[in-house]
């Protein structure tokens, strides 16, 4: 009788466990925009980032990615940034040119 309210029985049962631990859910904001991604630790950002170009209707090779102040690669993971659910990328305009010549 008292093996079903044993404090075993609630380790298993935890929402967060499996949640958290394949998934992040991450922002994406451009200061103007913010979208949230729900991504496998595993899932190339590659995917996050040409999904967020896509529906704001930029060319994702005019943007950057940063998290942290860090350049975000197309290659890398979650895993191997070690973001953590709730963490923000931030998208930035690339600056193409850069002519000084003025006047």
């Amino acid at each position: 009788m008292s093996g079903e309210n044993n404090s075993g029985s609630p380790g298993p049962e935890q929402p967060e466990a499996p949640a958290g631990g394949e998934h992040l859910n991450i922002k994406v904001t451009d200061n103007n925009n913010e979208v949230f991604f729900k991504i496998k630790r595993s899932t190339k950002l590659e995917k996050l980032m040409t999904a967020f170009c896509e529906r704001q209707g930029k060319n994702v090779a005019s943007v950057r990615f940063l998290f942290e102040g860090q350049r975000v690669q197309a290659g890398d993971t979650p895993d191997s940034l070690e973001m953590n659910d709730g963490d923000t990328l931030e998208v930035h305009q690339e600056q193409v040119g850069g002519s000084s010549h003025c006047c």
